[in-house]
């Protein structure tokens, strides 16, 4: 079975059985989960290095998250201990008045990564469907 299987719900599932405090996935007190977090974040610094020196490929995390669902500190955390060289981060806030002008994915191609860049979306391209339109913006 692929791992996404794993988060898939299916059509019988009722959110009001599902702990919404569970963390399924750490296992451990919390030093060893910042030690874990500390090791995955030096193997990234390294394949980041590589993708890099490479220049072939490119790499786009998109995060998608309400409110203080945590994806500054994801990026703080997981991507602040890679090399600024190779990473970029955009976040997508209020367009502004050229972007507004344009099509909702116009801002978003002007931060696609370049090769050898690992680039990192705070937010997806697909808010800018309902976001602007439900603020007033």
């Amino acid at each position: 079975m692929a791992k996404f299987e794993n988060f898939r719900i299916s059509k019988h599932s009722k959110l009001s059985e599902i702990d919404p405090e569970a963390t399924p996935f750490l296992k451990g007190d919390e030093a060893h989960q910042l030690n874990c977090l500390e090791n995955l974040a030096l193997k990234l610094d390294a394949l980041q290095d590589l993708l890099h020196a490479n220049q072939h490929q490119k790499l786009l995390v998109i995060l998608q998250g309400m409110d203080t669902s945590g994806k500054d500190g994801t990026v703080r955390w997981v991507f602040g201990r890679t090399s600024p060289l190779g990473v970029r981060v955009a976040s997508f806030k209020a367009p502004t008045e050229e972007e507004r002008a344009r099509d909702y994915l116009w801002r978003c191609h002007a931060v696609v990564p370049r090769n050898g860049e690992l680039m990192v979306w705070n937010r997806s391209h697909y808010e800018d469907v309902l976001v602007p339109p439900v603020m007033g913006w």
